[in-house]
């Protein structure tokens, strides 16, 4: 064949096969073009899933009636008009492809009206073209109905899912963009049932409101609040605590510069700030809004506009982990308050008591207590400078020792967050009893924690401190394994770990971390190596030493079963109340749970 020009209606066509995947994409498009004309209110109508109908009206800036033929041109806007332009974009829509590429498989009507007009002006468009404009009554602003999606592309229509399919999305997509600005007013409706009013709010201290109304209550009764700015980069929102992780990533929005965006760079971000705090197979909620400079962010790499390339990646992929990380280290066990708002976290303000609406994760059950593990730092140093922080290996014999029994508090301003330790059960849980009921906590749990953020404070500070073993101990290995003890020695120091390669099969363990003293040298040792085997080399562990450190954090953490005295629990119980991300363990497992009086009440049914 002959190469020639496609006509123009197939080429829409083809373009609309980028920007017009299915009910959903055509909502987008239009609330964005809603929200870059100043909309401060914007109503969805949808029947049929969006297949029969899509309306979507706003009280934005409105088009002027000379540009409305222009509107449905291809590569027609007003958002752009140097190639300066394109490097520094600040609206949502800019191709100028959405309105043509819809008119292409749909029928649509335009109709617009700006403020100083004595009226609107209405256009017709489908595949064959448009019309002219003619008068319409409307109010200021715009309205465009999509009706019969598809319609002349039977092939295409086949592909579209059934009508609560497709409004699933649509309703998935309206949610983002809805979430993008609490300062505009969103309505949705379906087959003329209202399903979300939402009205503007007057700050974004608010929005945990909205967030509440279109997420659940995951993040709003759970969520942490943060904001932080650093080198030109601005987050803020809220991050939803480990313990409140669901099954399913169907929780989690990221914003640049107000535009929804995936991403790898900040997915690897947030996985990375979440790592040693969440259970495996579980996933993190949050709604997060990074600032950007628009020159430092190309938003042209993708045909929906879902991709971003960051002209810094690394510079804002450190920034992301380090601010959800300080953000997470920070919450650990305060008494129930007032919810979040926005407010520099760590420091956020208190959430509401237990005795609420469970989260609506279905892998907990209804009666679940929740978890409270937002300390606010003025908490936490009250707390270190109350009680005198003590190791819990004692330097001198090397014995298992906790900080002991505290003072009592001497006002309300001084209460301890997770209360008084009243008793043991089976040698795994201890009972404690603060002002709000009953602290239940796992023992081996809460302290595998505590010994974990130590190493690594020593790791990071001047080193794992080294207790020489009285025995040497002796280990029988592979030539392959003692070959690796030889290799990795500097590793092994590093770890706290002397190691010597003993012949052609066997190793000698000299000396380990005095916060593991206690613990089996031989399969202590015998696990970080197995550590090492595992990733590879040396390079590799030295990457994932929070790991190898985990590992031999569980060697050091009390065992179950052991009888521990009520100044050792209150000791315990301390320890916790001061040690970053206290409120997990090292494998995302939770290391207490708080049961209200309430929740006890109703237990048992008082005032039934």
């Amino acid at each position: 064949m002959r190469i020639r020009h496609l006509s123009s209606q197939l080429a829409n066509q083809i373009a609309a096969g980028e920007v017009v995947e299915r009910p959903a994409s055509i909502v987008k498009e239009l609330l964005e073009n809603s929200l870059d004309a100043g909309a401060g209110r914007i109503e969805v109508e949808v029947e049929q899933g969006g297949s029969a109908l899509i309306r979507v009206r706003d009280d934005g800036c409105g088009i002027h009636r000379d540009d409305l033929v222009l509107a449905l041109d291809r590569h027609a806007t007003s958002k752009l008009e140097t190639v300066d332009d394109l490097a520094a974009i600040r609206t949502l829509g800019f191709r100028g492809e959405a309105l043509p590429s819809i008119a292409s498989v749909a029928r649509l009507t335009l109709s617009s009206r700006q403020a100083d007009d004595a009226h609107a002006w209405r256009i017709d468009a489908d595949a064959a073209g448009s019309g002219e404009p003619v008068p319409a009554a409307h109010p200021p602003g715009t309205v465009v109905e999509v009706r019969d999606l598809f319609f002349n592309i039977p092939a295409r229509r086949k592909f579209l899912r059934a009508e609560r399919t497709e409004f699933a999305y649509l309703e998935e997509t309206f949610r983002r963009i809805a979430l993008s600005r609490f300062d505009v007013a969103f309505r949705l409706s379906h087959n003329r049932r209202v399903i979300y009013d939402l009205p503007a709010l007057a700050d974004s201290a608010a929005g945990i409101e909205r967030i509440a109304a279109l997420c659940g209550e995951t993040i709003a009764e759970y969520g942490l609040a943060l904001e932080r700015d650093a080198g030109g980069l601005s987050l803020r929102g809220w991050i939803g605590t480990p313990a409140s992780a669901r099954s399913q990533a169907d929780t989690q929005y990221f914003f640049v510069n107000g535009r929804v965006v995936r991403d790898k760079v900040v997915s690897h971000a947030l996985r990375l700030a979440y790592q040693d705090v969440l259970h495996h197979g579980r996933h993190p909620a949050y709604v997060l809004y990074l600032d950007i400079p628009p020159a430092e962010v190309d938003v042209n790499v993708h045909p929906g506009k879902h991709e971003v390339r960051f002209r810094e990646s690394r510079l804002v992929h450190d920034f992301l982990a380090r601010t959800v990380k300080a953000a997470l280290a920070h919450s650990a066990p305060e008494a129930p308050a007032v919810r979040p708002g926005f407010a520099p976290s760590p420091g956020a303000p208190d959430r509401p008591g237990g005795g609420g609406a469970p989260s609506r994760d279905s892998s907990y059950p209804a009666w679940q207590p929740r978890m409270q593990q937002s300390m606010p730092l003025r908490a936490a140093e009250a707390a270190a400078a109350l009680y005198a922080r003590t190791p819990l290996v004692d330097p001198v014999d090397g014995r298992q020792a906790f900080a002991g029994e505290a003072p009592a508090p001497q006002s309300a301003d001084d209460e301890l967050p997770l209360g008084r330790a009243v008793a043991q059960l089976h040698g795994v849980y201890i009972l404690a009893e603060n002002r709000h009921g009953l602290i239940i906590v796992d023992m081996h749990a809460a302290h595998e924690r505590i010994v974990y953020e130590r190493l690594k404070l020593g790791r990071e500070g001047e080193g794992i401190r080294v207790q020489p073993l009285l025995v040497p101990v002796t280990l029988r290995l592979s030539v392959a394994e003692a070959e690796l003890v030889e290799d990795s020695r500097e590793l092994l120091a590093a770890l706290g770990l002397e190691v010597e390669r003993l012949g052609v099969d066997g190793a000698v363990v000299r000396a380990v971390p005095a916060l593991l003293c206690e613990a089996d040298a031989e399969r202590l040792v015998r696990d970080v190596i197995a550590d090492i085997r595992t990733w590879g080399d040396s390079d590799r562990v030295r990457e994932r030493i929070d790991e190898t450190l985990a590992t031999m954090a569980c060697h050091g953490a009390v065992r179950a079963n052991r009888r521990l005295t009520l100044a050792e629990m209150d000791g315990l119980l301390r320890d916790m109340e001061r040690t970053e991300r206290s409120g997990q363990c090292n494998h995302g497992r939770p290391t207490w749970t708080q049961l209200d009086m309430k929740a006890l009440d109703t237990l048992f049914m008082r005032g039934k």
